[in-house]
């Protein structure tokens, strides 16, 4: 069976930068272990499969596109941002996608993708993380290479935060010692140019730091913006390859992602 493999450079407008997501179209849906081997030979953050949405729809409502899954190289997440503007980006300007937004059923709902210019724009779900007020876990300012936490908070993943930029751009990791006792972390601060500023850590699921990642984002969107009562903002994701988001509240259950991509390589897989 051949299948075909894209790679796109998501939040950005340089090749090379941003976060790079592997993007495999597929007719149906196939073995759970051959997508997961795939990502793991990718070896790249996260890598999209999509199928077109076949299911009738007996409820008036519109019925979605397509349906999109992610996978790391080594488990299947439920929700990842970079991964999903580059599937869009892929059928907006190379599978001739017709339609002004993409609808896409997720395992975390429906998102949906509009293209404007040269930005595209997601709409995910808002997830409002919570204030954890138990003593901070031990080994987290050791696992982080921090000397200070303002606040831990609490969605899909630990929201760390910290008094100011440095920190974060600084933070060194021990990606051994965090693999051990923690699953993901999101370190986070006020930003000098940008509304605020954030790295990614997942070691649990193959992904040491990853650059740019908008599912993060899905929970960083309603912490700030509550902080610094803004709907928009504007953020930087301060990894090596760095990315940038615009980001806006749109209500307390939705959220918008926008950021540029650009295209790197076509190929073809023979499994």
């Amino acid at each position: 069976m051949n299948i075909p493999i894209y790679q796109i450079d998501a939040f950005t407008n340089k090749l090379f930068s941003g976060n790079p997501a592997a993007v495999v179209p597929l007719p149906h849906w196939i073995d759970n272990t051959v997508m997961q081997q795939i990502a793991m030979e990718n070896n790249v953050s996260d890598t999209a499969f999509f199928i077109p949405h076949t299911a009738t729809d007996n409820n008036n409502v519109a019925a979605p596109d397509f349906e999109i899954r992610w996978f790391t190289p080594s488990n299947e997440i439920n929700l990842c941002g970079h991964a999903t503007m580059a599937t869009a980006f892929l059928l907006f300007n190379y599978l001739h996608f017709k339609k002004e937004v993409i609808y896409f059923s997720s395992p975390s709902g429906p998102l949906f993708v509009k293209k404007n210019n040269q930005l595209f724009t997601m709409d995910f779900p808002s997830w409002k993380p919570t204030k954890v007020n138990t003593p901070t876990p031990p080994f987290l300012k050791e696992a982080l290479g921090i000397e200070n936490i303002k606040g831990l908070y609490f969605y899909r993943d630990l929201i760390v935060e910290v008094d100011n930029e440095e920190t974060v751009q600084n933070c060194t990791p021990d990606f051994t010692l965090m693999k051990k006792h923690f699953d993901k972390i999101i370190i986070t601060a006020r930003g000098k140019h940008v509304d605020f500023v954030s790295r990614f850590f997942g070691p649990a699921f193959g992904v040491d730091e990853d650059p740019v990642t908008g599912s993060a984002h899905a929970q960083l969107i309603p912490f700030w913006s509550e902080k610094l009562q803004k709907k928009e903002m504007l953020a930087m994701q301060l990894s090596a390859r760095g990315g940038q988001l615009w980001c806006t509240q749109v209500d307390e259950k939705r959220v918008l992602i926008s950021g540029e991509c650009v295209f790197y390589m076509k190929g073809e897989i023979s499994v």
